[in-house]
């Protein structure tokens, strides 16, 4: 048992490595919990140095378990071959944040959401300066969708190309 915590310490991500990866990638596979069971979606998302960030449907399968029972797990993962996996593992706690569902409307002040959805907007929609006049970022809203903010309670992560440097 020591011995795999010692490895585990050694293929574990620094902080400025986790949120790079979590920066750089580009789908996770959210993890809910419903009546029946298990539910894994794989979905967009963004890393805000504390948080991950969905942007959700709210006539979702995710979204109504989640509205049951907030507890969700995370995974963000890369890598074909063993000696290249790398990821992240996430159990939290998803919270709704702001307007649903989110339109956009002026009336949907939603501080909270300025620095989400600026990252979604340069991630996803290659904006390098996603603020229109008005201060917002520049994402469209559907009215369909809304934010899932998923707070950290156990992260996990793990890097095998550090093994073949050791």
């Amino acid at each position: 048992m020591e011995r795999q915590q010692r490895r585990g310490r050694a293929i574990a991500m620094s902080a400025e490595e986790l949120s790079s990866f979590l920066g750089e990638q580009h789908t996770c596979r959210f993890a809910t919990t419903g009546p029946d069971g298990p539910h894994v979606a794989p979905v967009w998302f963004v890393w805000d140095g504390q948080s991950i960030w969905v942007y959700s449907l709210t006539r979702s399968q995710r979204w109504a378990n989640v509205s049951r029972d907030p507890r969700v797990a995370v995974v963000v993962d890369d890598g074909h071959h063993y000696h290249e996996l790398h990821g992240v593992e996430i159990e939290g706690q998803a919270t709704v944040v702001g307007p649903v569902p989110r339109t956009g409307q002026e009336n949907e002040n939603a501080p909270e959401l300025a620095e989400p959805e600026r990252l979604m907007a340069a991630k996803y929609f290659g904006h390098e300066n996603p603020t229109a006049g008005s201060g917002r970022p520049e994402m469209t809203h559907d009215g369909r969708h809304a934010w899932l903010r998923v707070t950290p309670l156990k992260m996990v992560s793990w890097d095998f190309r550090k093994l073949a440097t050791r």
